[in-house]
C-alpha cells in the first residue's frame, strides 16, 4: 500500500495508529496484541450470526439502536477516562467537525449496507466488500490522493478491477453490495486522513455516533410511532441483543486500539483478512448461502490480488525498519 494512502482500518473505518518500534515490543507485548488483533478481527467476523439474530428486526431498526446505544457506551468510556475535555476541544475546530460529520455519514451508510446484507442473505457478497476494500483504498489513493504506485500494487488493483468485471457477468449485475460496502468503507478512511482527523479510534466513534444520534433518534421515534418497532415487542432476549448491538460495535475496536499499540502496522494489516474468511465461513456453512463454482473464481482472483499487495506491503515494512536501523548514530 502506498506511503499516503490510509492504512490497515477498523470494521468501522478508522485508520489504524503506527505501534511502537519493533525493538521496544516484548515478545509478551507481541503475544497480548496478537491476541486482542485475534478478538478484534474475529468479532467482526462473526457479525453476520449477531445480526441475523436480531430478526424480525428490520434494517433500519437494527441500525438505530447500534448507533444510539454504541454512542451511550463511548460515552460512559469516555467520561470515565476523562477524555471528554479534549474531545470537546477537537470538536470546535470547523473543519474537524465537517471530517467527522462526513466520515458519520459515510459509517451509518457502510453499516445500513451491511445489516442489509446479512438480513436479506448477501452475506458472500458482504466479505466480498471487504475483501475488495484494500484494492479500492490504494485505487482512491490514485485517484484522490495522486499517489503513486508501485508495480505490485498496480497488479493488484487491475486483479481487482478483473474480478468485479468478471463477477458482474457472474451474478447478471454488478455486485453492488460487495462495492457499496468497499467504497463506503473506503472513502471513510481518505475522508479522515485527507481532512487530518487525529483522535483515537474511541474518540472517533464517540464524536461520530454522536453527530448521526439525533438522525438515528428520530427515525426510532418514527418507527415506535407507526408501531414498526420490535424493540419490547419479541421478548426480552431480543430486547437484549438490540441493546448488544452497541457492545458489539464498541468492544471490538478497544480490542482493535489495544492490538494496534502492541504490534506492528504490518502484522494488523494482515490480521484484518481474518473478518472477511470468517463472514464467508458464516454465510456458506452456518446461514446456508450458495456459492457457485463459478463465483470461488471471482473470490480466487481478489485474493491473488490482497496475497500481491500484502506481500508488497510487508516487503516495504520490513526495508523501512532496515533502513531505520542502518540510520540509527550510535550514542557516543
Amino acid at each position: 500500500m502506498s506511503a499516503g494512502a490510509p492504512g490497515p482500518l477498523t470494521q468501522d473505518g478508522t485508520p489504524t495508529s503506527p505501534p511502537a518500534a519493533d525493538e521496544s515490543l516484548s515478545v509478551g507485548h507481541r503475544a497480548s496484541g496478537t491476541a486482542y488483533g485475534l478478538a478484534a478481527y474475529g468479532a467482526w467476523g462473526l457479525f453476520p450470526l449477531y445480526f441475523s439474530a436480531l430478526q424480525p428486526a428490520g434494517a433500519l431498526e437494527v441500525l438505530v439502536h447500534r448507533v444510539l446505544w454504541a454512542f451511550l457506551l463511548c460515552l460512559v468510556i469516555v467520561l470515565a477516562l476523562g477524555q471528554v475535555r479534549l474531545l470537546r476541544r477537537t470538536l470546535r475546530s470547523p473543519r474537524t467537525l465537517f471530517a467527522l460529520t462526513v466520515a458519520g455519514v459515510l459509517i451509518a451508510a457502510n453499516w445500513t449496507l451491511y445489516i442489509v446484507a446479512v438480513l436479506t442473505g448477501h452475506v458472500t457478497e458482504a466479505a466480498l466488500g471487504y475483501f475488495l476494500n484494500p484494492l479500492v483504498t490504494v485505487a482512491l489513493g490514485v485517484l484522490v490522493l495522486r499517489e503513486r504506485l508501485r508495480r505490485a500494487q498496480w497488479v493488484a488493483v487491475g486483479l481487482g478491477a478483473a474480478a468485479a468485471v468478471y463477477l458482474t457477468l457472474d451474478y447478471g449485475a454488478p455486485p453492488w453490495i460487495s462495492l457499496g460496502l468497499a467504497f463506503s468503507f473506503a472513502s471513510y478512511g481518505l475522508v479522515k486522513k485527507h481532512l487530518g482527523v487525529s483522535l483515537s479510534a474511541l474518540q472517533s466513534l464517540t464524536a461520530e455516533t454522536m453527530i448521526v444520534s439525533p438522525v438515528a433518534l428520530g427515525v426510532l421515534l418514527y418507527l415506535l410511532a407507526t408501531g414498526q418497532d420490535t424493540f419490547t415487542s419479541e421478548g426480552w432476549l431480543h430486547t437484549l441483543l438490540l441493546v448488544g448491538a452497541g457492545v458489539a460495535t464498541t468492544v471490538p475496536l478497544l480490542w482493535f486500539a489495544a492490538a494496534a499499540r502492541r504490534i506492528p502496522l504490518s502484522s494488523v494489516g494482515l490480521l484484518q483478512f481474518l473478518t472477511p474468511v470468517l463472514q464467508l465461513m458464516c454465510a456458506v456453512l452456518l446461514l446456508g448461502e450458495s456459492m457457485p463454482p463459478s463465483r470461488w473464481v471471482g473470490f480466487a482472483l481478489v485474493w491473488v490480488a490482497l496475497v500481491i499487495l500484502s506481500t508488497d506491503s510487508v516487503t516495504m515494512a520490513s526495508r523501512s525498519r532496515r533502513r531505520a536501523r542502518t540510520n540509527v548514530v550510535p550514542a557516543p
